[in-house]
């Protein structure tokens, strides 16, 4: 593992080499249903994410609506804050249109609805945000699940950085992510 430095920010080298290009209809929305615990969140995120099951209430079915109210939309493991899962499987603001499995945050906030995002993490999929040294650390998690996206994304030629672009400046800024881009461009770039 071989990691560098973009000012404030440690990314794993893996970050600046892979291809990646998600498509839903291949994947169907399986990062929202898989893995063992939710997105996590920050605890900005936390506050606004309690609050949303009755705004989502045309969103989600009964079920986690149900669930919601009576669990919450957050849990803690190991210190850090994840939304629920659902017995393990679809997080708590998952719904399912036309057998793709969508973010009713997301479809809310895109409809006008609401001004709340998804989480950071879920939008910087599947780039996760560790810490190391006390700074942001960049990895870049390769699941089965996104296996078409890696092959997409390589015979397409869009780098992992490029695909993930607007949540990157979002998060780190314009000036940030170009020089990320620089030394990606100077990175040989590896292959699903």
């Amino acid at each position: 593992m071989s990691i560098i430095s973009v000012e404030h920010v440690l990314v794993d080298k893996a970050v600046i080499q892979a291809f990646f290009s998600c498509d839903l209809s291949m994947c169907r929305g399986a990062c929202c249903v898989e893995g063992e615990l939710g997105a996590p969140v920050s605890p900005v995120e936390a506050g606004e994410l309690e609050t949303l099951a009755e705004e989502l209430r045309d969103r989600l079915s009964e079920h986690h609506l149900r669930f919601l109210r009576r669990h919450g939309a957050l849990e803690r493991y190991r210190g850090e804050l994840y939304t629920r899962t659902i017995d393990g499987g679809a997080c708590v603001f998952a719904f399912e249109r036309e057998g793709v499995t969508l973010c009713a945050i997301e479809d809310a906030q895109l409809a006008g609805r609401m001004t709340t995002g998804k989480p950071v993490s879920c939008r910087l999929f599947p780039i996760r945000v560790r810490k190391k040294f006390g700074l942001d650390y960049l990895v870049y998690e390769q699941h089965a699940m996104c296996r078409h996206a890696r092959s997409e994304g390589t015979a397409r030629e869009v780098p992992l950085v490029d695909f993930l672009q607007p949540v990157l400046e979002e998060r780190y800024g314009a000036a940030w992510y170009q020089r990320l881009k620089d030394l990606s461009a100077n990175s040989p770039m590896t292959h699903a």
